[in-house]
C-alpha cells in the first residue's frame, strides 16, 4: 500500500469511527439525556428557556420525548454515514463523498440556524461545531481523492 492509499485509509477509518462515536452519543441522548453527560447542555437550556429554573415535570417529560426522537434520528443518520464510509466512500465513489457533505452541512445549517434563532447558542458550540469538525475534517482531508475521480 502506497503512502496516498495509507493516508486515505486513515481518514476513511477516522470518518467511520467518528460516526460510530456519534451513534453512541445519539444513544446517550435518547436514553440518558438527564445524566451527567448532558448536565452542561441541560443547564444552558434551562438558562435560555426557563430563566435558570428547574424543569417542571411536564416540561421534563416533553424534553425527554424530544431527546428520545432526536437521539433516534442521530443514531439513524450516523448508521447511514458508517455504511457509506465503509462501502462506497471506501471505494472512492464520488456520490458517497457528496452525500456525506450534503447530509452533514444540511443538518449543521438547519440545526445551528434554528438554535441561534432561539438563543440556544450553547447547542451550536457544545454539539454542532464538535460534530462538524469530527466528520468534516476527514472529508476535507480526502477531497483530493474524490476531485481526481470526478475529473476522470
Amino acid at each position: 500500500m502506497n503512502r496516498e492509499d495509507k493516508r486515505f485509509k486513515f481518514w476513511q477509518k477516522w470518518l467511520t469511527y467518528a460516526n460510530v462515536l456519534t451513534i453512541a452519543v445519539g444513544l446517550l441522548v435518547a436514553f440518558a439525556g438527564n445524566s451527567f453527560f448532558f448536565e452542561i447542555h441541560n443547564n444552558y437550556t434551562k438558562d435560555v428557556f426557563l430563566n435558570g429554573n428547574e424543569f417542571e415535570t411536564n416540561i421534563l417529560a416533553y424534553k425527554n420525548w424530544l431527546f428520545g426522537i432526536i437521539g433516534g434520528t442521530i443514531v439513524g443518520f450516523h448508521i447511514l454515514m458508517v455504511m457509506i464510509s465503509e462501502n462506497s466512500f471506501k471505494k472512492k465513489e464520488v456520490w458517497a463523498y457528496k452525500a456525506m457533505w450534503y447530509g452533514l452541512l444540511s443538518w449543521f445549517l438547519i440545526d445551528s440556524g434554528i438554535s441561534i434563532y432561539y438563543g440556544a447558542v450553547h447547542n451550536v458550540i457544545l454539539i454542532n461545531i464538535v460534530a462538524l469538525m469530527l466528520i468534516g475534517i476527514p472529508l476535507i482531508m480526502t477531497q483530493k481523492e474524490f476531485n481526481n475521480r470526478a475529473s476522470s
